[in-house]
This record gives C-alpha cells, structure tokens and sequence, in this order.
C-alpha cells in the first residue's frame, strides 16, 4: 500500500511539474527517453549474445517502446524476454498514463478557467439585470 502512495505522489509531482504544453511535452520526452535508453543498455548487458552492441540494444529498445516492433532484434534468453514484457508493458501502459494525466490536467484547468470566466461575466450580466428592473420599478411607481 505504501508504494502506491509513493507511486501516486511520484506521479502528482511529475503532472505538476508539466504546467504548460511545452514542459509536458519535455516530461514526457525525458520518460520515454528514459525507459528507452535503460531499456536498451539493460537488454545489452542481459541478452549480450542477441544484442552485441549498444546501438542493437538501443534499436530494440526504440522498437519495443513505441510498439513498432519490426522482430530484427529479439530477446534469446528468458531474462531478456521478461525485460522486454516490462519494456511493452511500459511503452504501452506508463507512457500513455503520462500523456492522459497530463491532458486530463490541461482539460481540467481549461474547463476551470472557462467556468471562473463564465462566471464573472454571468454576475455582470446579473447586476445589469437588476439594475435595468430598478430602472422599470422606478418608472411604473411614478404618477402619470
């Protein structure tokens, strides 16, 4: 239970962090980037003779995480074969978590704004109301 709280607050300060497109769109390059590049090293030094090289784990990595998947590179070992079950797990689960929250964020501000701002504008129109009614009040109570 305590690591979804840490799990959950990790999260929170991530979305709170992308708080304009542009610094969402730097979150979310740094997490995919992230889990590519040590999805790629780890795969390289797990699955060493299917991977020989950084570049080959690299592109495996690139593939897997963005569910492309061409099946040039595939891991041989059980080991590597988990890894890359977490890796599509993440790419498709994690990555689009991030993206969601962090949309839903920007649609929630935005409906928020729009009601504060709907709001200030219906008192206004409210107050004009009144006093237009007052103004009627005033000449229907006057002796003809």
């Amino acid at each position: 239970m305590d690591r979804e709280n840490r799990a959950e607050r990790q999260l929170d300060s991530l979305i709170a962090r992308a708080a304009t497109p542009r610094t969402a769109a730097v979150v979310i390059a740094t997490v995919t980037t992230t889990i590519t590049v040590a999805a790629g090293l780890l795969m390289t030094v797990i699955d060493h003779r299917g991977f020989p090289s950084l570049g080959s784990g690299l592109w495996w990595a690139v593939q897997t995480v963005t569910t492309v998947g061409y099946g040039d590179h595939v891991p041989e070992t059980a080991t590597g074969q988990v890894l890359a079950a977490v890796v599509m797990l993440l790419g498709i689960g994690f990555v689009t978590v991030i993206t969601a929250s962090i949309t839903g964020a920007f649609v929630a501000r935005t409906r928020k704004e729009q009601a504060t701002g709907d709001s200030a504008q219906t008192a206004e129109q409210l107050q004009e109301i009144i006093a237009r009614l007052e103004r009627i009040e005033i000449h229907l109570n006057q002796p003809t």
